[in-house]
């Protein structure tokens, strides 16, 4: 454990699960705790009940992870987060878990570049890849158990990673150079950053500086007056009743205008409601409009206009 920069006074965390043969996890609590100086700084936690347990924010130093000899753990997104919760800010994360040489569709076991993308989403900084090596076949027996995978491209992974030095919704006031004495009390400027946002009118007789042209910005399909029908928005007017908007700039309240002119031209027309107007005039009282009218099909909505009244 020299190699992993544990010392004494520091707060260690060991995480295992199923897979974790109890042998190998006793002795490696054992050498942690003569490390550290004391077996209260040395926990155990089970992966299964790392996110119910009641860890305070930065409770430990260094977090240990599947890194128990014959361990074949997988870590979910869940589960980092919580390691990277219970981290001190600049605490360290060791972690070993089976990956795979192949891309999978639809593996449960993660390629090498899936686990360093999921330490980063969990919070962590500066990964590592400490060490590569072929699962030994104690591991090879122990994916098929516990994980129910076979695979022939598995491949043993450590890495290592660092919560940065501030913890995750902490804040910080910031520390403004405002100048006291001056009665507004905003900040002061720079004079020479001040100058290179400065553009004088000496400037646009200077051959060094770069000036562009606007109108060279655009194209000659800019300059093309755009189709009035273009310009109408494509779900204006498409519901089943349409409505045209408060400030309509499409056309749609000039067109729904002119519908409803016609509408109320039509409605003021004289119509027809006599049931026998449409057998002939042997059928039409004295005073029917349709006097001197042929017949007409049973149903036909007939308009007179205003001059057939009056010839009436």
């Amino acid at each position: 454990m020299a190699d992993l920069g544990i010392s004494a006074g520091q707060r260690v965390a060991v995480v295992w699960d199923a897979s974790s043969p109890k042998e190998a996890l006793t002795c490696l609590v054992e050498k942690l705790r003569a490390l550290t100086g004391s077996e209260d700084l040395v926990s155990v936690e089970n992966l299964s009940q790392l996110l119910q347990s009641a860890h305070k924010e930065s409770s430990f130093d260094v977090i240990l992870s599947g890194m128990v000899p014959g361990s074949t753990t997988l870590h979910s997104p869940e589960a980092l987060a919580e390691m990277a919760r219970i981290l001190r800010p600049g605490g360290c994360l060791f972690l070993k878990e089976p990956v795979e040489t192949a891309v999978v569709n639809h593996s449960k076991v993660k390629t090498a570049s899936k686990l360093c993308s999921a330490l980063t989403l969990s919070g962590l900084v500066e990964l590592k890849e400490l060490q590569r090596e072929a699962l030994s076949s104690e591991e090879v027996q122990s994916v098929r158990e516990h994980l129910d995978y076979q695979s022939d491209g598995l491949l043993a992974l450590q890495m290592a990673g660092r919560k940065p030095n501030f913890e995750v919704g902490s804040s910080h006031q910031l520390k403004l150079s405002v100048a006291r004495n001056t009665p507004s009390g905003k900040p002061t400027v720079d004079p020479a950053a001040a100058k290179l946002w400065t553009l004088s009118a000496n400037d646009m007789d200077d051959d060094s500086m770069d000036l562009l042209d606007s109108d060279e910005l655009l194209d000659p399909e800019d300059l093309k007056k755009p189709d009035p029908a273009s310009l109408r928005a494509a779900s204006c007017g498409e519901a089943t009743k349409r409505k045209a908007c408060k400030n309509c700039t499409c056309g749609l309240a000039e067109e729904l205008e002119k519908e409803k002119s016609k509408e109320e031209q039509k409605s003021s027309q004289p119509k027809s409601a006599c049931g026998n107007c449409y057998l002939g005039d042997a059928f039409r009282c004295a005073s029917c409009p349709y006097l001197g009218m042929p017949a007409f099909k049973p149903g036909d909505k007939v308009l007179l206009t205003n001059s057939h009244l009056q010839d009436a």
